[in-house]
């Protein structure tokens, strides 16, 4: 999955994309802000590692925070629904997991939960990547997130 296809995809609905990155730390915007052209469709990147600057930047709840933990698809999908509040966009996806290294038997290494946000509501998941190593984890985590948001533009 290219970050080309789905500028061209977003493009051609006529739509425009945000990204809510913490695991990533800024990745997904990067690989579809490297497309030449592509200011027609990315709108904005918000990139909140921190559970403050999750609910300050994108109005997660402290009462979800606290009830599923920031690694949880309710905070994805929280996030996710912020930054489409917050911007121009009419699709946000939105990340938030344990790159590496490190996790727990409950949140394990490469555990992501993915948030998207557009026309037809909010959706979540989780996906294991595995112990990969981080920089791994992190480069599986953007494939995983342009392919999601490829999906709802097309």
């Amino acid at each position: 999955m290219s970050a080309a296809d789905v500028l061209s995809a977003a493009r051609a609905r006529g739509w425009k994309i945000a990204t809510a990155e913490s695991c990533t730390g800024g990745l997904i915007g990067a690989a579809l802000t490297a497309v030449a052209g592509s200011s027609d469709v990315f709108d904005r990147g918000f990139i909140t590692y921190s559970n403050a600057a999750k609910q300050q930047m994108l109005g997660v709840l402290p009462a979800t925070l606290n009830a599923h933990g920031a690694v949880s698809e309710q905070v994805a999908g929280e996030m996710a629904a912020g930054a489409l509040a917050r911007s121009d966009a009419q699709l946000a996806v939105s990340v938030t997991g344990i790159a590496g290294p490190g996790g727990s038997d409950h949140k394990p290494e490469g555990r992501v939960c993915f948030g998207l946000a557009g026309p037809n509501g909010v959706i979540s998941e989780t996906v294991d990547f595995g112990a990969l190593g981080r920089s791994n984890v992190r480069a599986a985590t953007v494939r995983h997130a342009l392919e999601l948001l490829r999906q709802f533009a097309s």
